[in-house]
């Protein structure tokens, strides 16, 4: 999904596992409320369902863009010229950068879901941020959007 607006854009969804999951969660709070009777079970039924798919919905709405020079991710958003090179992370090596690798001072826009990743130096001296590392279905095409945003500022 890219809107001619902007260069790179992409929502991190849940996957489609969490949404059988909330009707389990459903069916989980009907039978809780079974022993009191109908309305409840259908009332637990569906409360349940809705509450966890709200959930899971405002999990997978978090979005990353690269627009007017900037690349926004999450509540974050950073000036690209304040960015390094961005180097494309495979499955096994974003995973490293999630666990073992990982720095505590660093922005981390993870979904464990989404097997590949970016990574990002911050050069701005005044920011303590070492990198940002952000979850991406599609890291290669959001690698070069930062790049064409970097040479277009």
């Amino acid at each position: 999904m890219q809107p001619s607006s902007s260069p790179y854009e992409e929502r991190l969804t849940a996957p489609r596992s969490w949404w059988l999951m909330c009707a389990l969660v459903g069916v989980a709070m009907a039978l809780v409320l079974l022993p009191f009777g109908t309305l409840p079970l259908l009332g637990g039924l569906v409360g349940g369902t809705a509450v966890s798919a709200v959930v899971a919905s405002s999990y997978g709405s978090v979005r990353i863009r690269v627009v007017g020079g900037a690349l926004i991710a999450g509540e974050a958003k950073i000036p690209v010229s304040a960015l390094g090179d961005a180097e494309v992370l495979d499955p096994e090596e974003a995973r490293s950068w999630r666990t073992h690798k990982a720095d505590p001072r660093a922005f981390m826009l993870l979904r464990a879901y989404i097997p590949t990743a970016l990574r990002i130096p911050v050069t701005d001296p005044a920011d303590p941020t070492p990198y940002v590392y952000l979850s991406t279905r599609e890291p290669e095409r959001l690698s070069a959007a930062l790049e064409t945003a970097r040479t277009t500022v």
